[in-house]
């Protein structure tokens, strides 16, 4: 059984992985969206395009690192050691791919800013209590 530290230091690790899945998949739907779904007239309209999509799939990323590595804290507090964190890294990469490209694909889809950090936020939270372990865990005395 893995002590407090142990457990937090998985979470950070989770944490940084989750913001690399998902700076990936972000960055993927960047590349796609300025090359097949853009009207681009010149070459520093591109560097605008991808530039700022780049920086704000980033940003959505570090802010999803940022939740991963709250709710892993709390189930580490709990005593509830993440598992499978490289799947669940995977899972929020992936979510993230499917609901930018549904978004971009079909724009009658966009739930506005809010609504869409409240879903990546809500998913984010959703997989990450997934890896909490629940069985044959007890929980650290006080």
């Amino acid at each position: 059984m893995p002590d407090a530290g142990d457990r937090m230091k998985i979470v950070v690790y989770y944490a940084v992985w989750t913001v690399l899945c998902a700076a990936a998949a972000g960055l993927a739907i960047t590349l796609i969206h300025t090359w097949f779904f853009s009207y681009i007239p010149n070459r520093a309209g591109l560097m605008h395009t991808l530039f700022s999509d780049a920086v704000t799939a980033l940003a959505l990323a570090a802010g999803q690192g940022a939740v991963a590595l709250v709710t892993g804290s709390v189930l580490a507090r709990l005593g509830r050691p993440l598992q499978r964190t490289l799947l669940l890294g995977l899972l929020v990469g992936l979510f993230d791919f499917v609901l930018y490209f549904v978004q971009m694909a079909a724009p009658a889809t966009e739930l506005g800013w809010r609504l869409d950090v409240a879903v990546l936020v809500l998913a984010t939270t959703v997989i990450t209590l997934s890896g909490g372990a629940w069985r044959g865990v007890t929980t650290p005395p006080p």
